[in-house]
């Protein structure tokens, strides 16, 4: 339940309507709580502030922070069309979450709420001595958060939706899916070992990826029929109605349309890929923008270089995470879950890079050195792709770099270079 809660909050998130509603409904609490001060007694222990003053302060704000937020909202827009373009538009899901770009939308709209709600109510008498105080001092406390808002939504918009920034932005949410996976590949299910020899194949009901699977229902739903459920997906996975995306076995005669219905209901398929418990859609989309790079129209082999330095931290955060991780706690002990091969994710990261920028060969010293870094953890799963990894690159290279200097280089890197 609360695995599902977070997915629901990150999707609202996502939205940018979200937080300056919040924000909005803060503001006008703000303004008619300070009417409560009447009625505590302190009318004597204040200063008399002078309506005019008030006002003045509240007509300021008003006729500023509209044109500030349309300018806000601009300048957001015009960073994630960047984003989308510069980068890969799977990027914009996280540059739209960028948090001090929607705190700064929230409050400047926030703040312009405000400025009309209280003068509403001070025109109309709405405020004694004491709420006047009160209404006084969150305005200029409102005045001071706007300020600082605005000269740290400055710095950060200046960045927001550029090249760098953005795959920083990409690699910061893969090193939480990936850390994720990492802790509990088979999400505190068992691991698939043996396949079901009479059991009953589950189908999906609609089309799309596998966004999220509440293993928590499936648990209580197999205790309940006593069954024991084997998955066949993994959030990321595309499936149609005509893929199995479980199979259940059991000694008892089950109503097997209710349990299809039933399983489907604790998985959710959407028409996108999600980075929350996705990791390979994340090592994909930060190839996808050093596959952009290399493009003939854009030519930009040094944006390729740095996402292989991003991949590069992300394996040896992979090799320090399950240095770390002792935890093999199993929680839903009638499910089993697959496992994504390594070879999997080394293909997401390194094969398209390998591919187009099989000609370059700065490209392919960077990615033979990345490999060769990568195969001195001790993990013989990564050791092994990356050896394999290194082979393919250097076999892509060859039949693009026709320079036999260039080539010989790139082979004293090589990992295999001794069997080459």
């Amino acid at each position: 339940m609360k695995k599902k809660f977070k997915i629901y909050y990150n999707r609202l998130r996502e939205q940018l309507w979200f937080r300056p509603l919040l924000f909005c409904l803060f503001s006008v609490a703000g303004a008619l709580v300070a009417h409560q001060a009447d009625g505590i007694g302190i009318n004597d222990l204040v200063p008399n502030i002078d309506t005019e003053s008030i006002e003045g302060l509240l007509d300021t704000i008003s006729a500023s922070m509209l044109v500030i937020s349309i300018f806000a909202v601009a300048s957001m827009l015009s960073a994630f069309s960047s984003a989308s373009g510069t980068a890969t538009p799977r990027s914009f899901k996280i540059v739209v979450t960028d948090d001090v770009s929607q705190n700064a939308l929230s409050i400047f709209i926030g703040a312009f709420i405000f400025s009309i709600v209280a003068t509403i109510a001070l025109d109309n008498g709405y405020y004694e001595k004491a709420g006047r105080f009160i209404l006084f001092l969150l305005t200029l406390l409102l005045f001071a958060v706007v300020i600082l808002t605005f000269l740290r939504w400055v710095d950060r918009i200046s960045r927001l939706g550029r090249l760098e920034h953005t795959i920083l932005q990409v690699e910061r949410v893969v090193s939480k899916s990936l850390s994720a996976y990492i802790k509990h590949p088979h999400l505190r299910a068992h691991p698939i070992k043996n396949k079901f020899d009479n059991g009953e194949t589950i189908f999906a009901d609609s089309i799309g990826y596998v966004q999220h699977i509440n293993l928590e229902s499936l648990q209580i739903l197999a205790q309940e029929k006593e069954f024991r459920v084997q998955l066949n997906c993994l959030p990321g996975k595309f499936v149609h109605k005509n893929f199995a995306i479980a199979h259940i076995s059991s000694d008892h005669n089950l109503d097997i349309s209710q349990i299809q219905k039933s399983i489907n209901n604790s998985i959710l398929i959407g028409q996108t890929r999600l980075f929350d418990e996705d990791p390979r859609f994340g090592l994909i989309s930060l190839t996808e923008i050093a596959s952009r790079a290399l493009s003939p129209g854009i030519n930009d082999p040094g944006t390729a270089i740095q996402i292989i330095g991003s991949h590069e931290r992300l394996f040896f955060l992979w090799h320090e995470e399950i240095e770390n991780s002792n935890d093999d706690t199993v929680t839903y002990d009638r499910v089993e879950v697959p496992k994504i091969s390594i070879q999997d994710f080394f293909d997401d990261a390194f094969r398209p890079i390998a591919r187009d920028g099989a000609n370059n060969i700065e490209v392919m010293l960077r990615l033979q050195k990345a490999l060769t870094s990568i195969e001195t953890l001790t993990n013989p799963e990564l050791k092994e792709a990356a050896m394999q990894h290194s082979i393919k690159a250097y076999n892509r290279a060859e039949t693009e770099i026709k320079f036999k200097d260039d080539l010989a280089i790139l082979r004293a890197h090589c990992l295999f270079n001794k069997n080459l």
